[in-house]
């Protein structure tokens, strides 16, 4: 999780943060790291560029983007997939 971590910081231009800095299950958005709809745009450029993987709909988004652990829970599950 910690490459993942490294991919958000760069995306997101989060200079100050380290990948230590965020927890896998903190929330990435409002009370957790604080991200807003623009930086939900900028993960999802992530993970079609770093990973081919295409979100099905905004709906997902919000599962997929809780957390780091849940974003790479859903790599995980759909990489595979990206390649068929």
């Amino acid at each position: 999780m910690a490459d993942l971590k490294k991919q958000i910081i760069a995306q997101l231009n989060l200079k100050d943060l380290k990948p230590e800095d965020i927890g896998d299950d903190q929330p990435l958005f409002v009370e957790g790291l604080g991200l807003d709809s623009i930086d939900a745009l900028e993960l999802i450029v992530l993970l079609q560029q770093e990973y081919k993987i295409k979100l099905a709909n905004a709906e997902e988004g919000q599962s997929v983007f809780r957390s780091v652990r849940t974003m790479a829970q859903y790599i995980t599950d759909h990489q595979g997939k990206a390649a068929e």
